[in-house]
């Protein structure tokens, strides 16, 4: 048995030192990925990626007025020519073209699902893209030598070096990039904005930071929302580093008839209104978060972000919101780490630093467009005017090329003959019989005449830098025109949740406190609160037009009693009402909650009383009837609290104590003043006694408890009356109007029609308005203006003077 033995194959083991080899590769890697990878290019913002799509699909003409094509396609096509890493990265990078809370200026015009905040976007074969207005200015003049052509990835392509970048698009829509040893985070902003500064640092290169600061006094965010505090901005741009707060914005809102809540409608940058929620149940359930019942979503794509937080009954709106922002993503942190490349290095910039890179970039497009375009224009007109000495000499061309042997013999004898370039003798060669007509030389010597005039601007542009420049402003002052929008974040110096008190800075209570308030009835039905313990005064209600009706004094966590014309009490707690301050500047109860609203039914409120107090009420019905009722209300949180007759139905409900006095005015300008102690208080179920005798056909049109006068409040009382003359045509028309002390008129017993108060003129036939007042009176206007009103008439049965302007409201 024999065997046979085998040479081994010879090995070539090299050995190295594994640390040399492990810092070279990994050099090698950190290179690839802060160069060809995670940093934006400063000049047109765009990552390798990101040029490398935009190119792509412009070379596959998806233009914005041409048809979407599947994003599956695109993602092919840039993976097969361009970029080798993989189909998920390129994507990626397209979706986040596309998303319009992603970027300020969307660059890809998406169709079909490309996520959300909260969600991902579907398959690459399940949506569609093409390139979105704004992309086409970064991708424009490719074909006029603006930009170097490097080869891809295997030598078989051509791609940009750079884009042209019409519009500086890496402050316009931001970056954001993950490198080896360093990151890069820039935010978006106004595309208007930015291309203002640009121009001014054009016009003016020696312009500082605090100069373009003007122009772009902060980020512009794709979802709005708040940016607090604008140091940390100025930091950003003056070093390229620096953080600001985002917030979202939040408004106070009344989402039913007893609950305030807050609707969240503008997001912090990147944040999701699902992550919100989840958030804000997480601080709940953990005791963090105080005073919030219930949170909803109703954001859709047509209003947008919508988020519903419920705040508990009690609970100031403004603390509670100062809680989200605190324990929840509605406020964010924004560090601004502005790195990017310049000439293949990563540098950290400031915003000057930025739009210089930007600005000089543009400038070379521009002159290398301009030198495409005249050489462009002179080898044109080189040609022109080749065909014009062949068409003024055609005779002679015709003889020559026809006695010629072949085409170079008469190409040169063209040549000597006429003294023509190699290039105008072939363009004359290959000319067209029908060129040579009349028509066609008044053509060519027009057409002479705009080469010539369009070499002279081109060279114009070249000459001279400061033309230059001015075709650079003027191109993007074009491009704003077109894509620029207004502002949508807010930017704030100050924390508007905190308030200055005597140098400090305190934050709003959570809880609202049991603080001494005025519950105001205003004319139309309108509930409100006003702060303070002091009663309103007649200041508070001057130049509006809502003047109020009734108001007492309780605190903000008690309850008030609201009477209806039905005589039913109604309780309400004062916390559900809004709040207006205390302001004799510039009053206002427009934001005062209507009674039907407040309760969810249609009612009448004529009146308010404090059930938490000892107080003795007063009704007064449209039939004349008085009643003072014992402070026995009722637990309920609705009841009965005087029998009426049939018919009848209450006027005036208010406390009514012993030592005022019941003034009744009716529309025949009877008064009765009766003191109230002289009606003994009775219980919920009585019906009250006569209190005035109505004449037949007047009506009861004013009634009030005047206190007594006291060192507090030691003004007298008026009466205020408005006659009326009938006109079968247009009604009642105001003609005169009285103003009378209280005092003046006797004091009556009640069941009895009282005395006159207004002696009524010959055309005169009722009265249309009258209140009886502590103080001087204030008439309002139908605009809201007070109107003055006459001296005080000393004669009880006096007539009224004429009314200058028509009277709405009397208080």
């Amino acid at each position: 048995m024999s065997t046979s033995l085998s040479t081994p194959d010879v090995e070539n083991i090299i050995e190295i030192d594994v640390s040399d080899e492990m810092r070279g590769s990994f050099l090698e890697y950190a290179y690839s990925v802060i160069y060809a990878r995670a940093l934006p290019d400063a000049r047109d913002g765009c990552k390798p990626v990101q040029r490398r799509i935009l190119y792509q699909m412009s070379q596959m003409g998806l233009r914005p007025e041409k048809g979407h094509v599947k994003s599956q396609g695109v993602v092919g096509e840039v993976m097969a020519k361009l970029h080798p890493h993989g189909d998920t990265a390129i994507y990626d990078a397209l979706v986040r073209l596309a998303q319009p809370f992603n970027l300020r200026l969307p660059l890809i015009d998406g169709h079909g699902n490309f996520g959300s905040l909260d969600d991902g976007p579907a398959a690459a074969r399940y949506t569609e893209a093409r390139l979105a207005p704004a992309a086409m200015d970064l991708v424009a003049n490719l074909d006029e030598n603006v930009v170097d052509f490097v080869p891809n990835y295997d030598n078989r392509n051509l791609q940009p070096d750079v884009l042209p970048a019409g519009f500086p698009q890496l402050l316009v829509n931001g970056a954001m990039g993950i490198a080896v040893g360093m990151a890069t985070n820039i935010a978006p902003h106004n595309l208007g904005e930015v291309v203002a500064a640009t121009c001014h640092l054009i016009d003016n290169p020696q312009a500082t930071t605090e100069d373009l600061m003007r122009f772009i006094p902060g980020p512009d965010l794709p979802e709005g929302g708040i940016i607090v505090g604008l140091e940390g901005i100025k930091q950003a741009y003056e070093t390229g580093r620096g953080s600001f707060k985002t917030r979202a914005k939040i408004v106070v809102e009344r989402i039913s008839a007893r609950k305030q809540g807050l609707v969240i409608t503008e997001l912090p940058y990147l944040v999701g209104p699902e992550r919100v929620i989840e958030k804000i149940k997480e601080a709940v359930n953990s005791k963090k978060l105080q005073g919030i019942s219930n949170v909803s979503n109703l954001t859709d794509r047509h209003h947008g972000v919508r988020l519903v937080v419920e705040v508990k009954n009690g609970f100031n709106p403004q603390a509670v919101m100062a809680q989200l922002y605190k324990f929840t993503p509605l406020e964010d942190n924004f560090s601004i780490n502005a790195v990017a490349l310049v000439e293949g290095r990563p540098m950290t910039m400031g915003l000057k630093q930025m739009l210089e890179v930007y600005v000089s970039h543009r400038l070379e497009v521009v002159s290398r467009r301009t030198k495409f375009r005249l050489q462009k224009a002179l080898d044109r007109l080189h040609l022109v005017q080749g065909l014009l000495i062949a068409i003024l000499d055609i005779d002679d061309v015709i003889a020559i090329i026809r006695s010629s042997e072949d085409v170079d013999s008469a190409r040169q004898r063209l040549m000597d003959v006429f003294d023509l370039s190699d290039i105008q003798a072939d363009h004359i060669l290959s000319l067209r019989l029908r060129r040579l007509t009349k028509f066609s030389r008044i053509e060519l010597e027009a057409e002479q005449a705009e080469l010539l005039e369009q070499v002279k601007s081109l060279q114009e542009i070249l000459d001279s830098e400061q033309v230059l420049r001015a075709v650079v402003r003027d191109e993007l002052v074009e491009v704003a025109k077109r894509h620029s929008t207004a502002r949508r974040t807010v930017l704030l110096s100050v924390d508007p949740q905190q308030v200055e008190t005597a140098g400090k800075v305190t934050a709003v209570p959570l809880e609202i406190p049991d603080a001494p308030v005025q519950v105001v009835l205003t004319t139309n039905g309108g509930l409100l609160r006003v702060d303070g313990a002091e009663p309103l005064e007649k200041t508070d209600t001057r130049g509006i037009w809502d003047t109020y009706r009734v108001a007492i004094s309780t605190t903000a966590r008690s309850q008030v009693g609201l009477v209806d014309s039905t005589g039913t009490l109604h309780r309400v707690e004062v916390v559900d009402l809004p709040e207006v301050p205390r302001s004799a500047s510039n009053p206002s109860f427009a934001g005062a909650i209507s009674a039907s609203q407040l309760l969810g039914q249609e009612l009448n409120p004529v009146g308010l009383l404090n059930v938490d107090k000892d107080e003795v009420a007063g009704f007064v019905t449209a039939q004349g009837q008085i009643k003072r009722m014992r402070p026995d209300y009722a637990k309920a949180d609705s009841f009965e609290t005087i029998l009426l007759a049939a018919g009848d139905e209450v006027l005036f409900a208010a406390p009514c104590s012993d030592e005022a006095e019941i003034v009744l005015v009716t529309s025949d300008a009877q008064l009765l003043r009766t003191p109230a102690a002289k009606i003994r208080p009775q219980g919920r179920v009585a019906g009250g006694v006569v209190g005035m005798v109505i004449g037949e056909g007047a009506r009861l049109l004013e009634a009030n408890f005047v206190p007594a006068p006291t060192e507090e409040n030691p003004l007298p009382a008026q009466v205020v009356t408005v006659a009326a003359t009938a006109d079968g045509l247009l009604g009642s028309m105001q003609s005169s109007v009285k103003v009378s002390d209280l005092e003046i008129y006797p004091v009556k017993g009640r069941a009895t029609q009282g005395v006159r108060c207004h002696r009524f003129l010959k055309s005169e036939s009722e009265l249309v308005l009258a209140r009886v007042t502590v103080g001087p009176a204030i008439a309002t206007s139908t605009t809201g203006e007070p109107l003055a009103l006459p001296e005080v008439d000393p004669r009880r049965d006096g007539s009224g003077q004429a009314v200058a302007h028509e009277i709405a409201g009397l208080v």
